[in-house]
């Protein structure tokens, strides 16, 4: 673990040559020392400090990629940011801020994070940022969004979540790359009618026995459930209240639930009363220890795309087996009108034989069937599902015979998933095909 990079250091030139800096030490000011490291920085980390204003040279910072002021203090958006030439990532999430002023986003912009704030609008200029891949406004105040946006051509994940938009743009729905978007807590999505077949589980019925996993939106841990049928392993999950980076706990909560049962869905057993801190929850069937994370979460580089551990490889029949079940799962929640959101392969759980299963609805969004862009709305998410049929053809073994060739029935299937690749990356997104269709397609192979 490396050692705490501090004020003094900072102060006695210990960090010279660095290109990373993180500093949290109750700052009130930006150190100007920090602008003697231009020729290096790339990465600097201010979060949790009481900042709220940074100086107008920090475009001295000529090397700076990726800046993160979370959990400070700043109210409005600093516009020297724009002139860091290099900058790619920014991160202003939990502060106070209410305003953007015009032209204050570095047109290199690439990630742009600004949960949990006041914002009321962006500016127009946004739309200036061409390389604008992930945008990520859920906890905001936002009523509309500016047309210039649509000129946002690389956007590929955009969190709308628990704002005040009344109504979606039509041209949101034509960005061609954009694969992952949210838009639940929105007066613009349908309010949540509860699902009566979920049952509900009092939490002295409950016994808590170790942590499995922490998110954003919540803690899961291993636990017992005395259910009418006997005692039963479960997974219990208790939500966070405040808001995440994907959206509302209580809207993942609500579309875990409208989700229902599928093979290839973590199946909830029924919703948590009674908890003595009055914190939401679900039971939910325990996932067997040998499945495993199929990929890995997108890094700063990757940006809308997964990683995988070097060493990955598949079976064409487990990649098949793979994508199969993920689109029975995505094709189950549309006709429940229900969009993911987060369809990436660090979402997904398989066994040795292919078996996925599809988890995390942080992101998802109860749109209803009835929504007047239901059809964009699902092959948006198609265009997610490319990505993974891209993913697992690179990690695909190709077995070969003595002469080097591929089985007729292996090629088959390869040639087959690149013409599905093709579909469902088509940058019109209405001439894409539905998940019915997919399925039908992978049924097929």
């Amino acid at each position: 673990m490396s050692t705490p990079q501090t004020l003094e250091g900072l102060r006695s030139g210990q960090y010279k040559g660095a290109k990373r800096l993180k500093l949290s030490c109750n700052l009130t000011e930006f150190p100007r020392e920090i602008l003697d490291l231009f020729e290096t920085l790339e990465i600097l980390d201010l979060s949790g400090n009481p900042l709220s204003s940074l100086p107008r040279d920090i475009s001295r910072l000529h090397k700076l990629k990726i800046a993160f002021f979370s959990d400070c203090n700043f109210t409005t958006f600093p516009v020297q940011l724009a002139q860091c030439r290099s900058l790619e990532m920014i991160a202003f999430k939990n502060n106070q801020m209410a305003t953007i002023p015009p032209d204050s986003f570095p047109r290199k912009l690439r990630w742009l994070i600004l949960t949990n704030n006041l914002i009321t609008s962006l500016p127009t200029s946004i739309g200036q940022c061409h390389r604008l891949q992930k945008c990520m406004l859920a906890g905001n105040r936002l009523t509309s969004l500016p047309d210039e946006m649509a000129y946002c051509r690389k956007l590929g994940l955009l969190r709308l979540s628990s704002n005040k938009l009344t109504s979606l743009p039509s041209w949101l729905f034509e960005l061609p790359e954009l694969s992952f978007l949210s838009f639940a807590g929105n007066p613009c999505a349908p309010s949540f009618s509860e699902n009566p077949t979920l049952s509900s589980v009092s939490w002295s019925s409950l016994s808590v026995q170790h942590l499995l996993g922490e998110g954003a939106s919540g803690i899961i841990s291993k636990g017992a459930y005395e259910s009418p049928a006997g005692e039963k392993e479960v997974a219990i999950k208790l939500f966070k209240g405040e808001v995440t980076s994907d959206g509302s706990p209580l809207d993942e909560m609500n579309a875990c639930i409208a989700a229902g049962q599928h093979p290839n869905l973590i199946n909830p057993i029924g919703r948590i009363h009674d908890h003595p801190e009055e914190k939401k929850g679900l039971v939910l069937e325990l996932i067997p220890p040998h499945y495993t994370n199929l990929g890995l979460p997108p890094t700063f580089d990757s940006c809308t795309r997964d990683v995988f551990h070097p060493d990955t490889v598949f079976s064409i029949s487990q990649c098949r087996a793979i994508l199969l079940g993920i689109a029975s799962a995505a094709c189950h929640l549309h006709e429940r009108g229900i969009a993911h959101g987060d369809l990436y392969a660090h979402n997904i759980l398989i066994d040795t034989s292919g078996h996925a299963l599809l988890g995390d609805f942080g992101a998802a969004t109860i749109y209803g069937r009835e929504h007047a862009q239901r059809d964009a709305i699902e092959k948006m998410e198609v265009f997610a599902f490319g990505h993974l049929v891209e993913d697992l053809l690179d990690l695909a073994e190709r077995r070969v015979d003595d002469e080097g060739a591929l089985g007729e029935k292996e090629a088959y299937a390869i040639q087959g998933l690149i013409e599905l690749h093709y579909k469902c990356s088509n940058p019109v997104v209405l001439e894409r095909p539905t998940f019915a269709e997919v399925r039908e397609v992978l049924e097929g192979l």
